[in-house]
């Protein structure tokens, strides 16, 4: 619960149900599907993830990609993302494309006709920020 930037405590009638007990589970909790990962390597992963998706104008580019099959045209993702300096968006474009999220193709035309498609990689990165906005909208403090 948030008010004008300051936190309240929420009371224990406030907090989400995480499950119901039953005897499938320890204490109402689910199982955590890494148990037995070395914790320090998926620390490591989640710097790498953070660093891929978190800079200024990445899933800005993501999204356009993401609700077509279709190649999306580096003139979309200018006139899309404004406040955006065409450096920054060649920046991260060639940035996701050496991570393997995106596919780049130019075609020898005047004048010059780039296009960028979302790879396996991208595809499943896209899904799993879906399902992170999907898990946002379910637990915002708005409902």
């Amino acid at each position: 619960m948030e008010t004008k930037g300051k936190r309240t405590k929420r009371t224990p009638t406030e907090l989400p149900i995480i499950q119901q007990e039953d005897e499938n589970n320890r204490g109402g909790r689910t199982q955590c599907g890494f148990e037995g990962y070395d914790s320090s390597v998926l620390m490591s992963e989640t710097a790498k993830l953070r660093k891929l998706i978190t800079k200024r104008g990445t899933l800005e580019i993501l999204i356009p990609l993401c609700c077509t099959t279709k190649p999306v045209r580096y003139m979309k993702f200018r006139n899309t993302l404004k406040g955006f300096s065409s450096r920054t968006l060649a920046i991260r474009l060639k940035e996701l494309e050496r991570s393997g999220v995106l596919e780049r193709q130019a075609y020898n035309e005047i004048p010059p006709r780039v296009e960028y498609i979302l790879t396996t990689k991208g595809q499943e990165l896209v899904e799993s920020i879906i399902s992170l906005l999907q898990w946002m909208r379910k637990w915002s403090s708005s409902r």
